[in-house]
């Protein structure tokens, strides 16, 4: 038997660049206004106990009251199991109230409780600011643009939930 010789990879010194025929710059830029977006309500979430998952059932039962649990979690892309911990933790600290369904006896509507609405008022406030402060002067025309390119990053067999939101230029329509 052979002894093998172990031999270590040659290292990579060179950067990805948009040769690859990536767009690493926008990339990039996703994952940092991301990283600083979620940043502010991840301090908040944090006094509470609470996390990143916590944050998505609160803003999203605020957004649309009476979601059922299996739209919400259709929206989420979680399973069961994952949104049932954190349910039931912002259910038992009075965020959320579940509500037995009028046409379906069977489903669970969701509901925020005051205090829910105003955790997700508090979350959604540095967030909306980041926002306000980075458009400031950007034209309504800039703003449809941005809005046309975060919609067009949705897969396009979800973006009816995003249609369905109170505010969207679907609902509006509708």
């Amino acid at each position: 038997m052979q002894a093998r010789i172990k031999t270590t990879p040659e290292p990579i010194r060179t950067a990805l660049t948009r040769e690859a025929g990536i767009d690493f710059a926008i990339i990039e830029l996703i994952y940092f206004a991301y990283r600083d977006f979620t940043s502010d309500p991840d301090q908040i979430l944090e006094k509470y106990g609470f996390g990143r998952a916590h944050h998505r059932v609160v803003h999203f039962v605020n957004r649309r009251p009476g979601l059922t649990v299996a739209e919400l979690l259709d929206v989420l892309q979680i399973t069961k199991q994952s949104l049932a911990r954190v349910l039931k933790q912002l259910v038992d600290t009075g965020y959320i109230v579940q509500v037995q369904g009028l046409k379906d006896r069977r489903q669970r509507e969701l509901y925020p409780t005051a205090k829910g609405r105003e955790l997700a008022l508090v979350l959604a406030t540095p967030q909306s600011r980041r926002i306000a402060e980075a458009i400031r002067d950007y034209s309504p025309a800039e703003r449809e643009a941005i809005e046309g390119f975060l919609r067009g990053m949705v897969k396009p067999e979800l973006r009816v939930q995003v249609d369905e939101l109170p505010g969207s230029k679907s609902a509006e329509r509708g």
